[in-house]
């Protein structure tokens, strides 16, 4: 199937919020805007698709200015047409693709049926792709402590940032020059979050968490700038947006998602990082130290991993 431009992005499996972006778009100079009215966009939203995927020209009857991302920038490059696709299971939701026409005929109900046909084995490979990331952490390329915070406006644009930011979002997104300053997409998307829940479009939380390499995780968060306690946060102040190294909580999350983990386990898994022992476990689950062997067999079974400090050292990076 044809298109002009795309947008594809990994989404944190819990908070279903943007952390791996890859895009060939004609508007990347406005990518904030692009960003911003992504997530302000209700109409076909990655997060309210009722299936796998379906186009902007067949849910709006044609209509397109009924979507706010079209209306205020698209319809400036010509946009005939958006197929969406969202790659969502039961345990979580791990990207969304957005394919643009421009100057073309809309997409056919058979394109649209195409990628909602692939959308179940697209989910699955992702999942399992991104459960082998979890491995010990290996020095590689380190990370600079100190605190890393980007400032950003209502609109999304930078305005400031602590020293070791451009350090950390070299590591996010790398720039395809050496001599080019990284893009900071992944503190747009947890922004961009931000505002969405401000404005009543999505109640996730504005939360990501990015693998990089050799088994390290960072966690982006997004919040409102208080520096004026007379006028609420939400009315318009500053977005400041935290990147951190993942907390073992953190990625033991994400990684009980990964490998497919019913709550149980997943609770079981949580205790365990937390140093538990079988009994302990046991009491805090009220179950018999028996089930919980059968669960770790299962955790075993799913991740993989074969003893108690192999799932430990995938799980927490250590």
């Amino acid at each position: 199937m044809g298109f002009d431009a795309y947008a594809w992005l990994l989404t944190d499996p819990e908070t279903s919020v943007g952390s791996s972006p890859l895009a060939d778009v004609p508007c990347l100079p406005q990518l904030p805007q692009l960003i911003r009215l992504k997530y302000a966009t209700a109409v076909n939203r990655w997060t309210g698709l009722p299936s796998g995927a379906a186009s902007l020209h067949g849910t709006t009857g044609g209509r397109l200015s009924r979507s706010l991302m079209w209306r205020e920038l698209l319809s400036q490059y010509q946009v005939t047409d958006i197929a969406s696709s969202v790659y969502r299971d039961r345990f979580g939701c791990w990207g969304f693709l957005d394919l643009w026409r421009i100057g073309a005929a809309a997409f056919t109900a058979a394109d649209i049926e195409f990628l909602g046909h692939i959308a179940g084995p697209v989910t699955a490979a992702l999942r399992h792709g991104l459960a082998r990331t979890f491995i010990p952490a290996t020095d590689g390329d380190q990370i600079p402590a100190g605190p890393v915070v980007l400032l950003l406006s209502p609109a999304l644009e930078v305005r400031a940032q602590t020293p070791q930011t451009q350090r950390y979002l070299q590591v996010l997104v790398p720039p395809e020059a050496g001599d080019q300053a990284p893009v900071p997409a992944g503190a747009y998307n947890v922004a961009a979050q931000l505002l969405a829940a401000e404005a009543g479009v999505d109640d996730n939380p504005p939360v990501a968490r990015v693998h990089l390499a050799g088994g390290r995780w960072l966690t982006l968060r997004a919040a409102r700038m208080d520096t004026n306690p007379t006028i609420p946060a939400a009315a318009g102040g500053d977005v400041a947006v935290s990147i951190e190294p993942s907390t073992a909580g953190d990625r033991v999350t994400v990684f009980a998602r990964a490998c497919g983990l019913t709550p149980r386990e997943a609770e079981l898994l949580q205790h365990l990082a937390g140093g538990a022992t079988t009994r302990e476990i046991a009491r805090q689950m009220f179950v018999s130290e028996n089930t919980v062997q059968d669960h770790l067999k299962s955790i075993f079974d799913k991740s993989t991993a074969h003893s108690r400090p192999a799932l430990l050292a995938r799980a927490l990076g250590t």
